[in-house]
């Protein structure tokens, strides 16, 4: 199967999944703010899949978050009957398996908001900035860890803007102070065991991973910027 093939089943299993769980979500206007951001996202895959197709890997994961989204967009975050569906289907637990006392599915989901966006990030990266070494790992957690902040400060304008039952459902930290905390810490645990992973798939296989650690680290310009580098542009404008 070619990648556009592929990149075309994902989007069709997708929009199955996001039309079935349109229908007669559990609170509409909750599912209308939380929609907004996926679907600009699944937009610009989209449109920007001939001129910068991603590879399996990355159109996979992707795949799977809008998927976990997508359930917890139906149902609220907060309100998602994952333990429900778990005891139904095999006779257990996981609340009572792990000793939750809330609902986690929105934890989860920050989760693998880090350990499956990082790597299509570093994608973007390697091919984009063309980063190597050191940089190739730290800028995907960095850029995961500082997008997981960011929509933290979204949840907290809207819940702020919206209020009431909306703002309230949107935010879903369920009364707890440091709900938004734990959850960029677990978009940053996410992030860090792919990279963790992505690094050691490429120790075992390149051969020159060492080599272009190190080189990383290297200097390229020994000229400080900041004053020197305004002092010099304004010599070189001066006619």
């Amino acid at each position: 199967m070619t990648r556009k093939a592929y990149l075309s089943t994902l989007l069709v299993l997708f929009g199955v999944l996001w039309i079935a769980l349109a229908i007669a979500p559990l609170h509409r206007s909750d599912w209308l703010l939380e929609n907004v951001l996926l679907l600009l996202g699944v937009a610009g895959l989209v449109a920007t899949s001939r001129v910068f197709p991603l590879s399996r890997v990355s159109y996979t994961t992707l795949f799977v978050f809008f998927c976990l989204h997508t359930i917890g967009a139906h149902y609220t975050y907060s309100e998602v009957p994952y333990d429900q569906a778990v005891q139904s289907l095999f006779g257990f637990s996981i609340d009572q398996l792990f000793g939750w006392e809330r609902n986690n599915f929105d934890r989860v989901v920050h989760f693998s908001y880090g350990l499956l966006l990082a790597y299509p990030i570093r994608e973007v990266f390697l091919r984009i900035a063309s980063v190597r070494g050191f940089w190739g790992y730290f800028l995907p957690l960095d850029l995961t860890m500082s997008t997981s902040m960011l929509y933290e400060l979204i949840e907290w304008g809207a819940a702020v803007g919206f209020g009431g039952d909306l703002g309230a459902a949107f935010l879903g930290s369920q009364g707890d102070v440091w709900d938004a905390q734990k959850d960029m810490a677990l978009a940053s645990l996410g992030a860090l065991i792919t990279m963790t992973v992505t690094a050691c798939v490429n120790i075992a296989y390149q051969r020159d991973f060492a080599r272009e650690w190190a080189d990383s680290f290297r200097i390229r310009s020994n000229e400080p910027l900041g004053e020197v580098a305004i002092a010099r542009m304004r010599s070189e404008a001066t006619p």
